[in-house]
């Protein structure tokens, strides 16, 4: 906040050229309480300025060299919080005008009375005092924004932080409650890695929001939960099921379901949706229900996709891996009948990206082998 002089003990600059009226005003102003230092003219006026500060400068218009116009222009801008009223003996409204535009509070025509000197500089020294106070008001304004705007920035970006650590906690929870999931029947983290960000790619292909694209990625890993209810003889089995045994597999769906289903969190929600329809077939004759076509949710049938190319292309306990040509070959046949033909054709479709995930979480084993029984259980 600038420096403030009440206007009651207020400093005055008075410059005219002219003795007798110099010493008159200052005798004047003293006798009403103002501290009045004297200059002849604008250099005098300067060398004052220089050495203390003013409330206000009294001005003569006409003086000897510099104009007292100039030299109040130059002082308002050097000293922005110094009032100026002007005092000229010409009566002359453009000149009057040309003084008020400059800046000046008043404007004085010579002869003056008392009482006209003494309100001029009153009403200049409290405008001079509303002009300081409001200024300090939009200053003071002005830090408790940018100290509000500071605290805000922090607030967001501790918070951002906050529920980045909060994904990356959920997401690992999620991924290990998966692979410990998967682990009896030999899943790897590799595995759910890739299956999930091939169902993240393929619902970016399809075109929903990036944020459905990621809670899609970080639910579909839960998509086998339900596989911690089924017993080892039937889970561990290599080749075929008997109908017995393929019917208590299938139960792993509705588990899953019933682990995850009921919960306020929206990922959760989806990794119930996806674990009770990962293994319905669009022609109706997958499980648990038998749904048909667009009834199968839309995750339902991404994470079938996902989930199907992974098992064909990895090594399971009841198989050997697939080439990715053989992969294709195998899923383009079920498309329109496994598969839903529009995302399969999207999946196939940018097999360079699905190429580039399945190298980079690639198993330690070899993921070469011959056709066996196919797709995921």
């Amino acid at each position: 906040m600038a420096h403030f002089i009440s206007e009651q003990a207020a400093s005055i600059l008075i410059v005219e050229d002219e003795d007798a009226t110099r010493r008159l005003l200052g005798r004047l102003l003293e006798g009403y309480g103002y501290t009045c230092t004297l200059a002849g003219d604008a250099q005098e006026a300067r060398r004052r300025l220089s050495e203390r500060e003013f409330a206000l400068i009294l001005c003569d218009v006409n003086m000897p060299g510099e104009s007292g116009l100039d030299l109040v222009r130059q002082v308002l801008k050097d000293y922005p919080q110094t009032a100026a009223v002007m005092v000229t003996g010409l009566d002359d409204p453009q000149l009057a005008n040309v003084a008020l535009e400059s800046g000046a509070y008043g404007y004085i025509l010579k002869p003056f009375e008392t009482n006209e000197i003494l309100i001029n500089i009153a009403n200049a020294l409290r405008r001079r005092r509303l002009e300081i106070e409001n200024q300090a008001h939009r200053e003071h304004l002005e830090q408790m924004v940018r100290e509000r705007t500071a605290e805000l920035r922090l607030a967001v970006t501790r918070l951002e932080e906050a529920e980045q650590s909060l994904r990356l906690s959920q997401e690992e929870t999620v991924q290990r409650l998966a692979i410990a999931a998967e682990f009896r029947d030999k899943g790897t983290a590799q595995h759910i890695k890739r299956m999930s960000h091939y169902s993240a790619l393929l619902a970016r292909r399809y075109g929903l929001e990036a944020d459905h694209c990621e809670l899609i990625r970080i639910a579909s890993p839960m998509h086998d939960i339900g596989k911690i209810g089924t017993p080892d003889h039937i889970l561990l089995k290599p080749g075929g099921f008997a109908p017995e045994e393929f019917s208590i597999m299938t139960r792993h769906t509705e588990i899953g379901y019933q682990i995850l289903a009921g919960s306020d969190s929206a990922l959760l929600q989806l990794a119930a949706t996806i674990a009770r329809t990962h293994h319905e077939k669009v022609d109706g004759s997958g499980y648990p229900k038998g749904l048909v076509g667009a009834a199968i949710p839309l995750e339902g049938r991404i994470v079938a996709i996902a989930d199907a190319f992974d098992a064909l292309t990895t090594k399971r306990v009841y198989k050997p891996a697939f080439s990715v040509e053989q992969t294709t070959d195998i899923m383009t046949q079920q498309r329109g009948t496994h598969f839903d033909a529009a995302l399969l054709d999207l999946f196939l479709g940018k097999m360079d990206e699905v190429l580039l995930i399945k190298n980079r979480y690639m198993d330690r084993e070899g993921e070469n082998g011959q056709p066996g029984e196919t797709g995921p259980r």
